[in-house]
């Protein structure tokens, strides 16, 4: 006999509550046709997808989520019957109706729409990209379509050219039907033949209700009658070619509509296929959203599958879905189940109370492990599963009158389909282990079927009140013992699973609780053998030890706690310290870099002052030098011609003015061919002997240093024999730079005029020279060389 895990599991009943999270008919397809994943490739694969569905399910709505790329639900609302609109689309011939048409294009709409949604979102959510890149975005077609579909379905007038005439001939031809009927009510209003003043249609036919009787004073064709016969609806003779009219106009309209329906279709069938995958991608993303959205209600958390050679069986605060949405509508809450099994300890035996909470428990590894294996979040703050090929339960009373089967012969029937079909990928579950048969031979039974699913190498939970299974538990390697929980002051189960020793039945203490006679507890507690009652006790005491080590446990957990707060208060604390003596030194720096800066910027200010100063008297003393000669020469002209003394000899020591220098210049040496070395100030130079304007006479000799004395010029030297920078073959922003410091230091040396070769070229050099002159302090005017200096390939500049 065989047992279906999912119906002991109740996956069914799981299936109808993510069913609450579906709205269209496109996920319950596919919600309906769930089932656990074939391989442990699957598996991963549908839950690295539902990861995906339930962080962006997650975002959906957070104030960071526009930031993260998913702050957009996607629309699922596809038509009722999508499947049936698409199987009249591939066949040839076939033609939708207006509404079918218009079902059509929503379901097209809403996968562009996804598509679109999913395409931003592609580099956070490459997965569901994955899915969502099979939505056909045939949005052109459909809005072509579309605009000749009015909200009903039906078609607009200008669907096409002779659909509109035709509308429009039927508009006037029934104009024309209601001008002659409205005579004719005129004509007979008060002679007793109308049963009242109006129009109405019978059979596509516009006609009038008259008196039963009075039918041959209104000549015309009868086409019915009223429910009480006292009223004809006859179509007088006047109208009746009018209305055989309307009839024709209203046959070709029909045929008209038919073509054009028949012509959408034609054009969407090309598509078939891509509206097939289209269909097919939103039923998976619906179904994946929907259970995100169950994800988030009940808190879960999605499984990791634990690898091949370090098995892992580990829950953290699970929780039954099934009860707790029934303990939720009555305001109640789920004890949650915590356990860890590893390859080492793959067999789990549970004892305690009845009504406890062990078959709860055992429901629970098993459907969540059946939801990992599915695909699903499961409702626990953590949950690692091995991958179990096979999920076997045998939970339940079985017992079948039909089949002629007792309690114990229904549990051997699925223990046996059990053993046959067990391996070492599988997860054995067992409530009640070796019950309804005698305690000695049920236990002894009970040992051989666990240690046989042991040396399996499946993973083992079974549930059990006898002693054998007990002692089996404790004495044997690989197997943990495991008590559900009970207060000894209210005689109530807590529900609490608690890994490390078995628990007491507690049969006597619920059955005083449940309200049974006292005399009759005592009896049956005088009725147990004494080594029932020691081993009662000492079951007791275990408990009593056991919980007294988990209260020092936790004792010394929240000690541990509390020194880890107070050493993070501590370590903050410093880091506070730490963080203002570094906010104090960085302003107390920073006070100090303001004065320095304020200081500068007051010493450069008079620096500058006094350079202005220098630089006009400068310029007043060669305005003045300038006057002195214009005057010298006036008088000369005024004094008539004179013998004028042949000029001063070029010689070492002469003191001379040179063209384009404010300051005198002595001659250092005669270097021959027309040149020699000069001194200007602390500037030495090479100059042309063309270059002298004036000789000045001899001058003194300059003071000696003494021996151990050396002096370095504070300014910068001036080295060059024609004041002029080249920078031909620069680019732009390297001879801006050279020349912006050619400036500079041309400046302090006193030189009032300079020449930049940049060449010609694309002119890129010039301009950007040029700007540099516009804008420089120093410069008081410039324009392009003469042609003897270069032409339009030189700048000339005058210093101020």
């Amino acid at each position: 006999m065989e047992y279906s895990a999912e119906g002991v599991l109740e996956f069914e009943e799981l299936r109808a509550l993510l069913g609450r999270y579906v709205r269209s008919a496109l996920g319950r397809a596919v919600l309906e046709q769930l089932e656990p994943a074939a391989n442990r490739t699957e598996a991963v694969e549908r839950l690295e997808d539902m990861a995906e569905a339930l962080a962006w399910a997650g975002s959906v709505g957070s104030k960071d989520a526009a930031a993260k790329g998913a702050a957009v639900r996607i629309r699922f609302e596809a038509p009722p019957e999508p499947d049936g609109i698409l199987a009249i689309v591939r066949i040839e011939g076939a033609v939708l109706d207006g509404k079918q048409l218009r079902d059509l294009l929503q379901l097209l709409d809403l996968s562009a729409e996804a598509r679109g949604i999913l395409s931003a979102a592609a580099a956070r959510f490459p997965r569901l990209w994955g899915i969502g890149g099979a939505l056909a975005d045939l949005r052109p077609l459909a809005r072509d379509i579309g605009s000749k579909l009015l909200p009903d379905g039906s078609l607009a007038d200008d669907a096409s050219v002779l659909l509109g005439r035709l509308r429009r001939d039927i508009e006037r031809q029934q104009k024309t039907i209601q001008s002659a009927l409205e005579q004719f009510l005129r004509l007979h209003r008060g002679d007793g033949t109308l049963r009242e003043d109006l129009v109405t249609i019978r059979g596509d036919r516009f006609v009038v209700p008259v008196v039963a009787g009075q039918q041959r004073k209104a000549e015309g064709v009868i086409h019915g009658a009223s429910g009480s016969g006292q009223t004809l609806f006859v179509e007088p003779l006047e109208t009746i070619g009018l209305n055989n009219e309307m009839v024709r106009l209203r046959e070709e309209e029909a045929r008209e509509q038919h073509r054009i329906l028949r012509e959408f279709t034609a054009r969407l069938r090309p598509e078939a296929g891509s509206i097939a995958a289209s269909l097919g991608a939103l039923g998976r993303l619906e179904f994946l959203f929907a259970a995100a959205d169950f994800g988030i209600e009940f808190d879960c958390s999605i499984p990791a599958l634990s690898p091949v050679t370090g098995r892992r069986l580990a829950l953290d605060r699970a929780r039954h879905p099934l009860l707790e949405d029934v303990l939720r509508a009555r305001g109640g809450a789920v004890v949650p189940v915590s356990l860890e099994l590893s390859e080492a300890r793959r067999t789990l035996l549970i004892s305690g109370p009845n009504t406890g909470g062990k078959t709860v428990a055992l429901k629970t590894v098993g459907l969540l492990a059946m939801m990992a294996r599915s695909g699903l979040p499961v409702p626990a703050a953590a949950a690692e599963f091995p991958w179990f090929d096979r999920i076997l339960a045998d939970v339940g009373d079985h017992q079948s009158i039909a089949e002629s089967l007792s309690s114990f012969s229904a549990h051997m029937a699925g223990v046996r389909s059990m053993l046959e079909a067990a391996g070492p990928e599988s997860l054995v579950l067992l409530d009640e282990l070796g019950r309804a048969t005698d305690p000695e031979e049920g236990g002894a039974l009970g040992v051989a079927i666990l240690d046989t699913f042991r040396r399996m190498g499946a993973f083992t939970l079974a549930s059990t009140h006898l002693l054998a299974l007990k002692v089996y538990g404790t004495n044997t390697p690989g197997v943990v013992n495991g008590s559900m929980g009970f207060d000894d002051e209210t005689l109530a189960p807590t529900y609490v699973l608690r890994l490390g020793a078995p628990g007491k039945s507690a049969g006597l203490a619920i059955a005083s609780r449940l309200g049974l006679p006292a005399e009759l507890i005592d009896r049956a507690r005088q009725t147990m053998s004494s080594q029932e009652r020691d081993i009662a006790r000492l079951l007791d005491e275990l408990h009593r030890r056991a919980e007294s080590y988990r209260a020092r446990e936790d004792e010394l957990a929240r000690e541990k706690q509390e020194w880890e707060a107070r050493e993070k208060a501590l370590a903050e604390e410093a880091r506070k310290r730490e963080r203002t003596k570094l906010r104090e030194m960085e302003e107390r720096g920073a006070a100090a870099i303001a004065a320095f800066d304020r200081q500068a910027r007051e010493t450069i200010d008079d620096i500058a002052r006094l350079a202005e100063q220098r630089k006009a008297a400068a310029q007043a003393e060669r305005k003045a030098a300038r006057v002195k000669r214009e005057f010298q020469e006036l008088l000369q002209q005024a004094a008539g011609p004179e013998v004028r003394e042949a000029p001063a000899r070029i010689e070492e020591g002469a003191r001379v003015r040179l063209r384009g220098v404010r300051e005198p210049a002595t001659v250092r040496r005669l270097l021959g061919n027309g040149r020699l070395e000069v001194q200007a100030g602390l500037m030495k130079m090479q100059v042309e002997a063309g270059d002298i304007e004036e000789v000045l006479g001899a001058g003194a000799a300059p003071a000696s240093l003494p021996a151990n004395v050396s002096f370095r010029p504070a300014g910068p030297s001036w080295d060059v024999s024609y004041r002029e920078i080249n920078v031909i073959g620069q680019k732009a922003e390297e001879a801006v730079a050279q020349v912006d410091k050619f400036l500079d230091s041309a400046s302090m040396a006193s030189v009032d005029r300079v020449r930049i070769v940049h060449g010609h070229g694309m002119g890129i050099l010039k301009r950007a020279i040029a700007e540099l002159l516009q804008s420089n302090p120093h410069v008081e005017k410039f324009y392009p060389a003469s042609p003897a200096e270069g032409g339009t390939g030189a700048t000339v500049a005058e210093l101020k």
